[in-house]
């Protein structure tokens, strides 16, 4: 098979984007195993398409530094809602991380290393930060794509939690996403659907990373940028 830049010569044309050295990386890590693909190393790369200079490895370094500075803290049990606890005082009340409700629709919501410099971002990039945090300290978690908004959960047998990155860490229970659910589509929910509570793949959080950027991007009438993400969507 000959190579994927001999096969799409013109996509990545535009020197200030690099995008197909991008798409190269982007493809290698997401064509790994699920458990062996690194979300946070996938969502930089898909950060470079704005930030082509961008050290990928020194912004994985801050959230091995953020990781270290939550370990010593973590009580002996690991009881699943002292270990929330701990990461939610450290990054929502020492670090003062934030879902951005001033300007959602800020592109830069969508990246990874803006996320972690400004502390501010939307539920999926902030659900990136608490993934990776929680995977170095050994917390199994897992991404959960409820409809219109975007969730973490505790990956083992009967957690039955759900925890709100773009709202401080907030617990939700069942109940509470059941209530969230009623209020998005206006009609009675009289139980909670496990298909509108989907455990979402490494894969998939990227994949709806690009398709926030694809939207915002035309949305706000950026076709260079909004053309380049749809590419790369394309390509992959």
């Amino acid at each position: 098979m000959p190579p994927r830049t001999t096969v799409y010569p013109s996509l990545w044309d535009t020197p200030y984007f690099k995008c197909m050295s991008v798409a190269d990386r982007l493809l290698a890590e997401l064509e790994q195993p699920e458990p062996d693909i690194n979300l946070a190393r996938a969502a930089l790369y898909v950060a470079q398409t704005e930030y082509p200079d961008l050290d990928v490895d020194a912004q994985l370094r801050i959230l091995d530094e953020m990781a270290a500075v939550i370990a010593p803290r973590l009580p002996e049990s690991r009881y699943p809602l002292r270990v929330i606890q701990s990461i939610n005082d450290y990054l929502y009340g020492e670090l003062g991380f934030q879902g951005n409700t001033i300007d959602y629709y800020d592109p830069r919501n969508s990246f990874l290393n803006n996320v972690l410099e400004r502390r501010t971002g939307i539920p999926l990039t902030l659900a990136v930060v608490y993934l990776e945090i929680a995977q170095r300290i050994d917390f199994p978690m897992v991404g959960i794509g409820m409809p219109g908004h975007f969730l973490v959960a505790p990956d083992f047998p009967d957690a039955e939690i759900f925890i709100d990155t773009f709202n401080g860490g907030e617990v939700l229970f069942a109940e509470d996403c059941r209530q969230k659910l009623m209020a998005i589509y206006q009609q009675d929910l009289p139980i909670l659907p496990p298909e509108l509570i989907p455990k979402v793949s490494k894969r998939q959080i990227i994949g709806r990373m690009l398709n926030n950027l694809q939207a915002i991007y035309f949305d706000r009438g950026n076709l260079e940028r909004g053309l380049t993400i749809k590419k790369l969507m394309g390509l992959l």
